[in-house]
């Protein structure tokens, strides 16, 4: 687990494996900036699956992160696929409209 360099909070990373990759971690307003700075950095996974199973927190900053996801594969013409993404969140995209994020993309 990283370290969010502006308040010390911890952070969440996304780990690359053959899979695919898998987040594991927090990922909250706190955390979301330094999240999506480290996903950048990565070349989107081959097999379009981004793994949610290892979050440990999260909040409407999860959902945003994603979403930056899913246009990043647009523009880039990749699939991407959440996976195991926790109840809390998925709750919480139905409620905020945008629970398509969760369905893969071509």
């Amino acid at each position: 687990m990283s370290v969010h360099p502006s308040n010390g909070a911890p952070s969440g990373v996304f780990l690359e494996s053959p899979a695919g990759w898998r987040f594991e971690g927090t990922l909250t307003m706190d955390t979301a900036a330094s999240v999506m700075a480290s996903a950048t950095a990565l070349s989107l996974p081959a097999s379009g699956v981004v793994d949610f199973g290892g979050l440990t927190q999260g909040d409407s900053s999860a959902l945003a992160v994603i979403m930056a996801l899913r246009r990043r594969a647009l523009a880039e013409k990749r699939g991407l696929r959440i996976e195991n993404l926790p109840k809390a969140l998925l709750s919480l995209a139905v409620a905020y409209g945008v629970d398509d994020i969760t369905h893969a993309s071509a």
